[in-house]
């Protein structure tokens, strides 16, 4: 079996690479050319630095979401970047408006559970800065989506308005870090299994351990495909739009279609124990750590390839990785799966991915499944300093966020908001 080539660009860290094979298209795809054509004259200005307050914003008030509440369109520096050449601002705000309700629609369709959105602000920015830099689709903040030109294309030429849909789920998440992405990317898998092999290192162990045992090779066929560098378009789009084995891809709808009830639960651990979950998937490195427990709550265990001496020797392993606390006490990045992983390999002879993961799973039952099958995810005595540094590291990195230039009052005040409930949470633990 050949090793997966991780080609995962940054296009993925900042926005939503997100399908919609089970409802219509708001327009139907386009070819890549095209797409780049569209791209070219769309995209991202220099960073105004200091002199974002000299733009000229156009504005306008709508009422959106199921309140009917008031939003804000914005599109700052229309006026200074020459937009109106091409485009009329009110009709690109009406058709934003257009694309929020629907995608609000479209999230309580998915996932009837999560409140109303609070979006407040939707931005249009034609230039990069510190908020939405070059490289991501869109962005999220508190109260607040930013989005750029080029982004709305991809969006609508290839996505169908997905984007959207992921950021309005960002605004009701209650934590940070990676079990924000993996909820969100749950979402992409659900509806198109091209989405989960984009954000593969969300869900590989899962599917590999219970649902699609040939997921390496499926993988290594998909990223192996060419593209074309020369265009604009973002790789993760070309390999999206371009044609792939209808088989594999049908095996990773029937293995998707298995996952949905270990996704869902996820999101239900996640936000049940926001700051928990958060926490242990940082302090570990590993992305999809909460649904990697909740399979092993809910999935029954393969049979282990070692047993005895071995697998005890296993488990240890595994438990030596996930006592270390490097990653939240002095910033390193290291996932303690692929460490304990590689340890299997090499340091018992243990070659076979899909075993080694099927050893990682049994660890995780025994490590947060209690007796009862309920999940514990609560922070021991010894690493509460730990804890406690953690979420004060994230609300002071929010306080940078909110200091930066051009951000809006109406993300300061939210932002601050949301702190104060933060700190009251972490404090009634």
């Amino acid at each position: 079996m050949r090793s997966v080539p991780r080609k995962m660009a940054a296009w993925i860290a900042g926005g939503l690479l997100w399908g919609c094979a089970s409802f219509s298209f708001a327009q139907p795809p386009v070819g890549v050319g095209e797409l780049g054509f569209l791209i070219d004259s769309h995209l991202p200005k220099p960073d105004p630095a200091g002199r974002v307050d000299q733009l000229k914003p156009f504005q306008m008030q709508l009422p959106l979401g199921e309140s009917g509440a008031p939003t804000t369109f914005l599109i700052p520096g229309f006026e200074n970047y020459e937009c109106g050449r091409c485009h009329q601002p009110a009709e690109l705000v009406e058709k934003a408006h257009s694309r929020m309700q629907w995608a609000l629609a479209r999230l309580k369709e998915m996932m009837p559970e999560v409140r109303e959105i609070p979006v407040k602000q939707y931005i249009i920015q034609p230039y990069e800065d510190t908020l939405l830099k070059e490289g991501q689709l869109a962005h999220a903040t508190f109260d607040t989506i930013r989005i750029f030109p080029a982004s709305i294309l991809i969006d609508e030429k290839a996505y169908g308005r997905a984007t959207h849909v992921h950021e309005a789920l960002h605004l009701s998440q209650p934590f940070l870090g990676h079990v924000n992405e993996l909820e969100a990317y749950g979402l992409n898998a659900r509806t198109d299994p091209r989405f989960m092999l984009l954000n593969y290192p969300y869900f590989e162990e899962v599917m590999r351990a219970f649902f699609v045992p040939e997921l390496d090779d499926i993988l290594n066929a998909y990223f192996q495909r060419a593209i074309k560098e020369k265009l604009r378009v973002p790789r993760e789009v070309q390999w999206f739009l371009g044609e792939f084995d209808e088989g594999a891809l049908e095996s990773l709808r029937a293995g998707v279609k298995d996952m949905t009830p270990v996704l869902k639960e996820a999101s239900r651990l996640y936000r049940a124990h926001p700051l928990e979950a958060a926490y242990w998937s940082e302090r570990t490195g590993i992305r999809s750590l909460v649904l990697d427990i909740a399979a092993a709550s809910t999935l029954e265990m393969p049979q282990a390839a070692v047993d005895g001496e071995k697998f005890q020797q296993a488990m240890s392993l595994f438990d030596l990785q996930f006592e270390k606390d490097d990653n939240t006490r002095l910033g390193y990045i290291i996932d303690r799966k692929k460490e304990s992983q590689m340890h299997l390999k090499h340091g018992m002879n243990i070659k076979d991915a899909r075993d080694r993961s099927v050893l990682y799973f049994h660890y995780l039952k025994q490590r947060f499944v209690e007796g009862d099958g309920n999940v514990d995810l609560a922070v021991p005595e010894r690493a509460d300093t730990d804890f406690q540094n953690f979420v004060k590291a994230k609300l002071k990195g929010i306080e940078d966020l909110l200091a930066q230039p051009g951000m809006t009052e109406v993300e300061r005040q939210a932002g601050n908001e949301w702190m104060k409930n933060i700190r009251k949470n972490k404090n009634s633990r």
